[in-house]
This record gives structure tokens, sequence and C-alpha cells, in this order.
């Protein structure tokens, strides 16, 4: 039995394929020390829409240098989905002699496709292996089976793809005991860890006599990832006498501990719900890495899908028909905490003003004021609404985004009788499940005058993290937005570092 190791090619979702050279040139000396047969590095893609880094291209430089320096057979993949057989001569033809296998990544819908592809890769002197995606839903696709004998003869290795995770070991049985009616290639499992279910199903199927299993450091891998391959060579060590340097497998998975650090890739809750659940992974990821997202919404998201629901819950439209003379729109920033005895004189002396809280995070500080107060309900603001006032002390109007809403809705009960829904979002096409975007259409429905912002402060220093970065571009948008739409900027009444806003002082509001 062959193990094939894909750190650089699964896990480059975490990386988008970026991988620098200290790594790599680590990852491959320790990989020479250990039983490992293959490595597969990454994808040779035709160009992309998205940014995909070094390994998602393997530019032939990057490949020679890794077959100078590597004693183990190496592997690329190919994007069945975006390969056309007039692609093959640019992506594999420069290839002979440096790889020694195309994998492919195969939809079952495509089997037919895929099939005609690979004899077409295979008269360029690779061995070809299949890792044909979705296993947990393969029973959807009729015939698939029946299809499996045209690729007898043509390639080397059928690798079921355990994409969602999700597979029993009974199932691992079921499916080789079939597959081998039919084929008379090797076989191979590849498997994903969102119900913790990666080894026993890589130890089932070398039971079964499958002929090549799949694994990475540290099991990193996209969504939950991978079987970490410290764990199954540890358990091969013990259980099957195979001879493991364990100081080079300490060396490979110190080389990735970094990463792992920064992107902590793993199983949690909602993989293990998408994954019972045959939910596609690339969706989940940007979810759990949002952050806004709670694991709740991410969660309700995942139910509404599962039950076929747009939304778990729908409320009556806001009525803007009671306009107010301007409205304050209260952000997270510390220049609210900083300044809240000047936004309270100030709110004393305009008297017809709504208070729209973008966050609750500052909600005590404006607890029992006599303004009309409104709480904006997207992400985890509900919860912490519940922490930051809770039931005793609630009082005002709770204003959730329009319906349907992609992370479904959680409203607090006490405040269910007290919440309503906006009819649309009108002066952005994007961000529309942002507290800002909310906040400013909130304050555009209720007044004619001006919507002033406070706590919009902005991230100082010259090295922000990637969520900071993320969102100072999502509120500059927001910010840019109104504008158009306004046909001036917003003003901030306190200090902020955000060019798209117009800064005024609002001591120079106050007596």
């Amino acid at each position: 039995m062959e193990i094939l190791d894909c750190t650089l090619r699964d896990g480059g979702y975490y990386t988008n394929w970026d991988f620098n050279e200290n790594t790599v040139d680590a990852y491959i000396k320790a990989m020479n020390g250990l039983p490992i047969d293959y490595l597969e590095l990454g994808y040779r893609n035709t160009p992309q829409k998205e940014y995909c880094g070094k390994f998602g291209y393997c530019p032939l430089s990057v490949l020679k240098h890794i077959r100078e320096n590597s004693k183990q057979k190496l592997a690329v993949m190919l994007n069945e989905k975006s390969t056309k057989s007039e692609d093959l001569e640019h992506l594999i033809a420069p290839l002979m002699g440096v790889v020694d296998m195309i994998r492919m990544a195969v939809d079952p819908k495509k089997l037919d496709r895929a099939a005609v592809l690979a004899e077409q890769v295979k008269e360029y002197g690779f061995e070809v292996a299949f890792n044909v995606m979705y296993m947990s839903k393969w029973e959807q696709y009729e015939g698939l089976l029946e299809k499996l004998p045209k690729l007898n003869g043509v390639i080397k290795i059928f690798n079921m793809v355990d994409s969602y995770g999700s597979v029993s070991p009974n199932e691992v049985r079921v499916i080789i005991a079939n597959l081998k009616k039919y084929l008379t290639c090797q076989i191979g499992f590849h498997g994903h860890n969102n119900l913790q279910l990666g080894l026993i199903n890589t130890l089932t199927a070398m039971e079964c006599g499958v002929d090549s299993v799949d694994a990475t450091i540290l099991g990193m891998g996209r969504g939950a990832g991978n079987l970490n391959m410290e764990l199954l060579l540890t358990y091969l060590n013990k259980h099957a006498g195979l001879k493991v340097n364990f100081n080079e497998l300490g060396d490979a998975v110190q080389t990735f501990m970094p990463l792992y650090e920064k992107y902590r890739w793993g199983s949690s809750l909602p993989y293990m719900i998408s994954g019972a659940n045959s939910f596609p992974q690339k969706e989940v990821m940007e979810w759990v890495s949002n952050r806004v997202y709670s694991f709740n919404s991410i969660v309700r998201a995942l139910d509404n899908r599962k039950d076929k629901k747009e939304d778990n819950a729908k409320y009556p439209v806001l009525d803007v028909s009671k306009k107010f003379k301007q409205v304050l729109v209260i952000g997270g920033g510390n220049t609210v905490a900083e300044h809240v005895a000047a936004i309270c004189e100030y709110l004393d002396h305009h008297p017809d003003t709504a208070l729209v809280l973008a966050t609750a995070r500052h909600a005590k500080l404006f607890l029992g004021r006599k303004e009309s107060t409104f709480y904006c309900l997207v992400g985890n603001e509900g919860h912490r609404l519940t922490s930051n006032v809770g039931k005793a002390k609630y009082a005002g109007t709770c204003v959730l985004p329009p319906y349907p809403r992609t992370m479904g809705t959680e409203v607090p009960e006490y405040a269910g009788n007290s919440t309503y829904e906006l009819k649309d979002i009108s002066f952005i096409d994007e961000y529309k499940d942002s507290v800002t975007t909310v906040a400013i259409q909130l304050g555009l429905n209720l007044t004619d005058g001006e919507v002033y912002l406070v706590g919009y402060d902005g991230y100082p220093g010259s090295v922000l993290s990637e969520k900071e970065v993320s969102l100072t571009h999502e509120n500059n948008e927001i910010f840019s937005s109104y504008a158009k739409t306004c046909g001036h900027q917003m003003k901030s009444l306190t200090p902020s570092i955000y060019r798209t806003l117009d800064v005024t002082s609002i001591y120079q509001m106050i007596e």
C-alpha cells in the first residue's frame, strides 16, 4: 500500500496556495526521511479569476527545484471542470520527467468527460489518478458504478474522496466492495475530518485492501482538514511495524506549526453539521473565518439549508411614517466611552434625535435615556444585546436586515414583540449583512435630516490584522456608497481615521 501526502495541495485552501520557500524546503527535507511514496504539490491551473499562489499553478521552475531535492514521487492535480483537452499541452507537457503522477479532481457527474481527458493525459506518459468527489452522495448519481469499467487500463488509482468528511466506516466497506465489482485498477481513499472519522475510515479502507491512502501534516486541508499524517504514521508504526523516523516526523510537524497557529484549521461545530449534511465546505470556511458570524448564526444558517428554508423567521417591516429631526449612529469604537458625557449632552440639546446602536457594545452607557433607541441585530448582536442590556433593562426597538437573511434570524425572546425588519437596503449593493449598513439604512429611513456617526474610530497603526484590513475596506465602501447616494460625506462627531468620513467635533455642537 502507498501513502500520499497532499499538505501543499489541500492545505493551500487556507493559504491561497502561498507557502514560503523556507517552509517548503524544510517540508521536503523532512519528507525524505519518512515512508511516504508520493508528494502532491498543488494544482496546475488555467488562469483563475481569484488569486492563487505559487502552488495553485506549480510553475515548472518550482517543480524542478523540488524534483532535485525530493526522494519521493511527485504529483500535481488538475481540476477536471476547468481543464480542456487543448489545455494539456500547456499544463502538463512541460512536466514530463519532473512529475510522476497527474491526479484529477472529478465531479461524479462528469465521469465520462474525465475518462476521455484521462486517456489524453496518459498519452503523455504520466501515471493518472482520479479523485472522485462527494463520496457520501454517490448513491444519488444514477449509473455511476456502471460507468467505472471504462477507467480500467486508463487510470492507475481510483481515489474515493469523502469531500464532506461524513461517511461511516460501514459505508466505506460497502462502497469498496461495490467498486471492486467494476474496477481492476487500484483503489485509494482520501478522507476529511469533519466528524473526526478520518483515521477510522482510513484504517477501515486499509482493512478492505485499498492500495493508496492520503493524509497531510497536522491535518492541514480544506474546511475541517484531513487525516493527520503524523497520526497515521504513528499508528502504522505501532500496529503494522512501519519504520518511522520520528525526528523527521517531528521536524515536519514543527514546520507547519506557525501556519496552524495562524489559521487554526480543524473540525468545529459548523464543520460537523455541514459534513453530516454534505454541505459545500467553501462557504462554511468563509463563514467560520468571518469576524461577524457566531457559531450560533452559522449553525442556524446550516439548519435552514438542511430544512430547505430561506430563513427561520420573518418579522413585520419597520414602520417609518414617524420621522425624526436627525439620527445618531453609535459604533463600537473606544471614542464612544471616551466622549460619552459630550454625546449625552449633545442628545440633551437635540431632543428629536433617534439613537441607533449599530452594535450593543456600548449599550450600557445609554440605558435609561429618553431618546427612541434602535438596536441593529446582525450576526452576534442578539447575544451581545442580552449580555450588555438583558431582559430587565431592555427598552427599544430591534431592527433586522431585509428578509431573507443569509445567516438566518436570531432575536432574543424578550425582544420578539418589538423587532422589525427593513424593507430593503437601497444605498449600497454589497455588505448587506453589515451592522453599519443596517444602521445607516435605518438612519436614512428614520430622518430626512442628518445621520451622524460616533464611535467609528478606524484602526490606527501601520500593521493591521487581516480582519482589521477587511473591516476597514468594508466600512470605507459603505461610507463611499452613502456619499454617492446622498451627495455628501457622512459626518463623524468623534475622532476617526476613515478618509471617507467628514470628521467634525461634537464639542462644537454643544454649549
